[in-house]
């Protein structure tokens, strides 16, 4: 098995970037493995990591369906719905909370 590159943070070469910078470019990884790795170094702490892949092979971020539109609305529809009064809170419902902020001040009282 070989072991991947690694390279300190801010010394990786051209060519190579992250998830999050091939989808700020229009493209996604498309399949391919991991082909370097970056590490950031932080005191008293582990290194963090960052995978990086190659800009060559990556391949154009697929359109949005309007099926694919559709569940995403339905999806953050339900994440926005109180489970406690069925209302559209207008933000995602906190998971800690479990219901919208005034259903919960209301049960603590």
């Amino acid at each position: 098995m070989a072991t991947l590159p690694e390279y300190r943070w801010r010394l990786a070469p051209d060519g190579y970037a992250t998830r999050r910078q091939l989808r700020a470019m229009g493209l996604r990884p498309g399949g391919q493995d991991v082909a370097a790795v970056l590490h950031r170094p932080r005191r008293r702490r582990e290194p963090l990591l960052a995978y990086l892949y190659r800009i060559d092979r990556a391949k154009p971020v697929r359109p949005m369906t309007p099926g694919r539109a559709e569940a995403l609305a339905k999806a953050m529809t339900a994440r926005r719905t109180c489970p406690n009064c069925r209302a559209d809170a207008g933000y995602c419902i906190p998971r800690s909370l479990g219901m919208c902020v005034p259903c919960a001040d209301s049960t603590t009282d």
